[in-house]
């Protein structure tokens, strides 16, 4: 691990946001499971908040601690997650959206 690789944490309400939008089985025509969103789309949510937190977009002006991350995923269209750097020097996966606008039959 490098210097500049930063500590992330997903909290309580990131995964509120998941079990929201998934459920915990795959769905009767291959809708994906929040086992699954973590298994193929977590780590690499991860790793880019770990290792570009200050090349993400900034979610609020002038609040350089509020990054948002959209990108096209594995198993869903795409997603938008937001992160908070916090008083510890972690960040923190405070919100998640998935796009799941798609034809699973």
């Amino acid at each position: 691990m490098t210097d500049d690789r930063l500590e992330v944490r997903a909290t309580l309400e990131f995964f509120a946001d998941l079990d929201r939008q998934l459920g915990s089985d795959r769905g009767p025509h291959g809708e994906p499971s929040t086992n699954d969103f973590q298994v193929f789309e977590l780590l690499a949510i991860v790793e880019r908040f770990a290792t570009d937190f200050a090349g993400l977009p900034k979610l609020i002006p002038d609040r350089s601690d509020y990054r948002v991350m959209i990108a096209t995923g594995v198993l869903v269209r795409s997603y938008s997650v937001v992160g908070q750097l916090v008083s510890d020097g972690a960040i923190e996966l405070l919100a998640l959206e998935l796009d799941l606008d798609s034809d699973w039959s």
